[in-house]
């Protein structure tokens, strides 16, 4: 297992889901978020970024060995997200792993791939996931030079400034299949994906 920390971003409102919530969907057999917690602690030490407490996310990542990162400004976006979990990262870390937790085909074995290209390609600053014909997508690895930048980033864009401010130092990782760019964001997306799962 790495040591690199994987921030899993799970504060997000699920706005486009129609009134329920997509990480809490039910999927073989555990809701979205605990699967997706589970298959990132297979390749390193985990934060959560989480909305205020009580919440229902919480019972979904209940006993497991994650850092819970509790983010009162949720609703401004991901970067609060963001800035809310890198506070709670050791001061050794090398680098950061940020993973959406909405990505239902990403496995272990791809994030491992991506933390691998870190020490295989030490001359970049940033390193993630792509489709095997170079399409970018997630994760996404920073290096420890950029934790002061991306903790100052807001709104909900995401950390896409800091990517295209570095693009000569973007290193892609290609995955399997669509793994690397597959999120469910509305009711018609599950629906098509529980129904290609099943054939």
């Amino acid at each position: 297992m790495s040591d690199i920390p994987i921030i899993l971003l799970a504060a997000g409102q699920s706005r486009r889901m129609g009134g329920s919530d997509k990480l809490m969907q039910i999927v073989d057999g555990v809701p979205l978020l605990r699967r997706s917690a589970l298959t990132a602690m297979r390749a390193g030490p985990v934060i959560v970024a989480l909305p205020p407490e009580p919440h229902p996310r919480d019972a979904a990542v209940e006993g497991l060995d994650v850092v819970s990162a509790r983010i009162p400004n949720a609703e401004e976006g991901m970067n609060a997200s963001l800035s809310g979990a890198l506070a709670h990262l050791p001061s050794d870390s090398r680098a950061v792993m940020v993973l959406l937790a909405d990505l239902p085909e990403i496995t272990a074995e791809d994030l491992n791939r991506v933390i691998a290209a870190v020490d295989e390609h030490p001359d970049h600053l940033i390193w993630r996931g792509a489709t095997e014909t170079g399409k970018p997508g997630h994760p996404v690895v920073f290096d420890q030079y950029l934790f002061g930048t991306l903790s100052r980033l807001t709104g909900d864009t995401g950390a896409q400034s800091v990517v295209r401010a570095h693009q000569d130092k973007v290193y892609l990782q290609p995955l399997p299949g669509r793994n690397a760019l597959l999120d469910l964001d509305t009711p018609e997306d599950w629906a098509k994906w529980q129904a290609d799962r099943s054939v």
